[in-house]
């Protein structure tokens, strides 16, 4: 993901999402959060042209990828001027690249891509482009910027930064503060990315260091082995974060299994476990931020104000823009309430 924004000292604050600041494209658009709430267009509005859309998405084997596919059906069945095509999803770049093809085949007016990978679905999107139909890149973007014209996505360099300003925040006033780190999987960009904002953030705060770090595999199993070898090389520490809230879950059981409460927990991408478990407050997980796959439901809004020929609410261009990085939020028990709407499975 492009480090396309890098944020200060952002947490604790309410965020607005690219649905909301899309409203929608232009002002008859419902907010992004509806699409997690259920809500509908706003009253009154008027469809537009009636548009195809296709969606090549990812194979839902993860609860933010899922909840990814959700975000985007649920967002284009609110427009009656939008049809929906919808290929299985998968993770294997060839049977992508096929799926991409017929859609193109299919002509439709507008395609969204989150690519399995971003490099070796590039052609495909080129190939789109050519064809006259525009291609909104969502997440993982493609090698060439002519494969897309607009891309929209997480800011995964911001979740680090929020991270560990949020635990600099929290420990600041404690000498010799230890922190340790569950990463991703290490040869994504985006888990250096993240790592990359975490490490930056930490050098705001002269008295925390990290003291260790162990990338996981985005699984439950894999958070729960690699936190349990933190648990055991490390005796005392006074944070953690973890970089995704599907592996938090092994993550929090290794931590109960040690039988560990001496530090806080800070989650990553948003999931409703971690939210339930924020807002109880009985535990070590007092934070996570935010990587929202309510992106999907902005890129249904942004293909259907391509398709439509429609601007951005709100701002003086006539034209969608090229790129749009969502923020990366934190959760606390304070706002959690907020947030629980988009929490995903």
């Amino acid at each position: 993901m492009p480090e396309t924004s890098r944020r200060g000292l952002l947490f604790g604050t309410a965020a607005v999402s690219a649905g909301a600041f899309l409203t929608a494209c232009t002002s008859n658009e419902p907010k992004a959060a509806d699409a997690a709430r259920g809500g509908g267009a706003a009253a009154g509005t008027e469809p537009g042209k009636h548009v195809t859309i296709g969606f090549a998405g990812p194979q839902a084997d993860h609860g933010w990828l899922n909840a990814i596919n959700e975000n985007a059906a649920s967002r284009a069945a609110k427009y009656s001027d939008v049809t929906l095509e919808t290929t299985e999803g998968s993770n294997d770049t060839a049977a992508q690249i096929g799926q991409v093809k017929t859609l193109i085949n299919k002509k439709v007016d507008v395609l969204v891509v989150l690519p399995a990978d971003g490099k070796a679905l590039t052609q495909v999107g080129l190939e789109a482009m050519r064809a006259g139909i525009p291609v909104v890149n969502l997440d993982r973007i493609f090698a060439s910027p002519q494969a897309y014209r607009c891309w929209v996505g997480g800011d995964n360099y911001g979740m680090g930064l929020n991270a560990g300003t949020y635990i600099g925040e929290r420990l600041k006033d404690k000498a010799d503060a230890k922190v340790v780190e569950l990463a991703g999987i290490d040869n994504l960009e985006l888990t250096r990315q993240r790592s990359q904002g975490f490490a930056d953030a930490l050098k705001n705060y002269p008295g925390i260091e990290l003291v260790a770090r162990q990338a996981a595999e985005f699984t439950v199993e894999s958070g729960q082995a690699k936190t349990a070898q933190l648990l055991q090389a490390q005796k005392r520490i006074d944070a953690l974060w973890n970089h995704d809230d599907d592996q938090g879950v092994g993550a929090l059981r290794a931590i109960q299994q040690a039988g560990r409460d001496e530090f806080l927990m800070v989650g990553g991408a948003g999931s409703r476990s971690a939210m339930d478990a924020i807002k109880a407050d009985d535990g070590v997980l007092k934070a996570t931020v935010l990587y929202p796959p309510t992106m999907a439901a902005s890129a249904i809004d942004l293909a259907r104000a391509l398709a439509q020929g429609r601007g951005v609410g709100g701002l003086a261009e006539l034209e969608i823009p090229t790129s749009l990085t969502l923020y990366s939020a934190v959760v606390t028990k304070e706002n959690v309430d907020q947030y629980l709407p988009t929490g995903f499975s």
